[in-house]
C-alpha cells in the first residue's frame, strides 16, 4: 500500500466511513472501494460480502486472486431513553461487541445507579448528537414513548442513514409518529425504514425479552444491509 493510499484509508476511518482495499495479488494493484460503489462481477458480490461482515482476507474472483482488506467503523447502539428496557438492552449489547450510549434528560431515570458502566448522556438528544452526530454505523433504538425526546434523534436517524432505527410503540403511536416525521419534512422512503412496532416477533412480554428481540433485529439489520429482498418483517415486540 502506497502513502496516499493509507492516508486516505485512515481519513475514511476517523470519518466513520467503510472502504474495503482491493489488492490484485496477480500484479500487486490495488484500489480503494467505498460502500456503494459499483463493482462488476463477482469481484463485486466478494466486495459486498466484505462490507455486511467486516472480514478480510483471499477471494477467487473472475479468473484471478484477491486479497480484500475490510475497514469497517465499529457498529454502536444508541439508547434514546433510560428504562427497564435499556437496562436489559445495554449489558446484552456490550457483550455481544456493540457499544452502547444512553441519551435521556429525565436525570430520575439517566442515573450511574441503574446504568453502571455505561455511557450516559442526562441531557436532550438534540444537544448530545450535535456533538456525538449519528452515522451509517449506529443502530438507533427509541423507547421514551415521548415525542418531545425520540422525535428530533428519530429524524437525524433516518438522515444519517443509520443501520438500524427502532422505535417502541403501538401501530397507533406509530401512525402519529409518521403524521410528525412528514411534518418535519421526513420522506415516505426514509419512515418505512423505521422498524415499529420494535423488535423480531418473538411473542416477547417482559423488557429482558424485548431487549433480546430488539437486540436481535439490530444485528440483522446490519449484517443483510444491501441484501435485496431480504428486507425482514417488521417485528410486534412492543
Amino acid at each position: 500500500m502506497d502513502v496516499a493510499t493509507l492516508k486516505t484509508v485512515n481519513a475514511e476511518r476517523r470519518a466513520r466511513r467503510a472502504v474495503v482495499l482491493v489488492t490484485d495479488l496477480t500484479d500487486g494493484g490495488d484500489r480503494i472501494v467505498h460502500e456503494g460503489d459499483t463493482v462488476a462481477g463477482e469481484l463485486g458480490e466478494a466486495v459486498k460480502s466484505a462490507f455486511r461482515s467486516g472480514k478480510s482476507g483471499v477471494v477467487e474472483a473472475d479468473g484471478k486472486s484477491f486479497f480484500l482488506n475490510a475497514h469497517l467503523p465499529h457498529a454502536r447502539l444508541v439508547i434514546i431513553g433510560a428504562v427497564h428496557i435499556s437496562q436489559a438492552l445495554a449489558p446484552m449489547a456490550e457483550i455481544a461487541g456493540y457499544p452502547v450510549e444512553i441519551i435521556d434528560p429525565r436525570t430520575a431515570f439517566a442515573s450511574e445507579e441503574r446504568f453502571p458502566g455505561i455511557a450516559l448522556y442526562p441531557e436532550w438528544p438534540q444537544d448530545v448528537l450535535e456533538k456525538r452526530p449519528l452515522d451509517a454505523y449506529t443502530g438507533l433504538v427509541l423507547v421514551t414513548h415521548d415525542p418531545k425526546i425520540d422525535d428530533f434523534p428519530l429524524k437525524a436517524g433516518l438522515d444519517a442513514g443509520c443501520f438500524y432505527i427502532g422505535a417502541l410503540g403501538s401501530r397507533k403511536t406509530h401512525a402519529k409518529r409518521v403524521s410528525r416525521l412528514t411534518a418535519m419534512g421526513a420522506t415516505a422512503e426514509q419512515i418505512e425504514r423505521i422498524h415499529a412496532p420494535i423488535g423480531l416477533d418473538i411473542g416477547a412480554a417482559s423488557p429482558a425479552e424485548i431487549a433480546v428481540a430488539v437486540l436481535a433485529q439490530a444485528i440483522r439489520a446490519l449484517r443483510t444491509r444491501g441484501l435485496d429482498g431480504q428486507r425482514e418483517a417488521k417485528g410486534e415486540a412492543a
